[in-house]
């Protein structure tokens, strides 16, 4: 649970630093997911999201092609 705190923390100051913020805030809440409900939420809606940005992506690249 402390290394997913960690990675956390680190995908936060990524954010305004140089660095793959994103990546880690995403593993360091699938670690913490695996014991907290909270981070659990949290990810599956991250996850949703995700999904929804992949397909309009793909919707766009149909249209160019």
């Amino acid at each position: 649970m402390v290394v997913g705190f960690i990675l956390l923390i680190m995908g936060l100051i990524m954010m305004v630093t140089p660095g793959p913020g994103l990546l880690f805030i995403f593993f360091g809440l699938t670690i913490l997911a695996l014991e907290l409900e909270w981070a659990r939420e949290l990810n599956k809606q991250g996850l949703q999201g995700l999904e929804k940005l992949v397909a309009k992506v793909k919707q766009i690249f149909k249209r160019k092609g």
